[in-house]
């Protein structure tokens, strides 16, 4: 039988705990929106390629592709314009609600992470 690793308390302490929230709008079984189609979204808005933000994020070109896909299939409105092709041809860019939907996904983060912060520091004290 394997042995079992022990975690001193030390070691514990060193590796402070946190509270990790993460936010995903389901359309059906589909994720519409989270924390890594965010991510994609301020990179793009950023770099105006899909190709640069999938690189930035170590991601294929082709997820890339579907998680905009995704994305745009779950919203009224799409929030990504993006144009296959070279540098010359090709070009993606967050559309007006594209930068509303973020802003607004953003906000939701932020609004959880208040609202749990004073029952976070309960819980917190009482891990080891």
């Amino acid at each position: 039988m394997p042995k079992k690793k022990s975690t001193s308390k030390a070691s514990l302490k060193a590796n402070r705990p946190e509270l990790v929230l993460q936010i995903r709008l389901l359309c059906g079984d589909v994720i519409a929106l989270g924390p890594g189609k965010a991510d994609l979204l301020e990179h793009l808005a950023e770099t105006g390629s899909l190709q640069a933000s999938a690189a930035r994020m170590n991601m294929s070109n082709m997820k890339a592709w579907r998680l905009v896909k995704d994305m745009n299939s779950c919203f009224r409105e799409p929030l990504v314009l993006a144009a296959r092709g070279g540098s010359e041809q090709g070009g993606s860019q967050l559309t007006d609600s594209g930068r509303e939907v973020l802003q607004l996904y953003r906000a939701m983060q932020r609004d959880a992470d208040n609202a749990l912060k004073a029952r976070w520091r309960l819980l917190e004290k009482k891990l080891a």
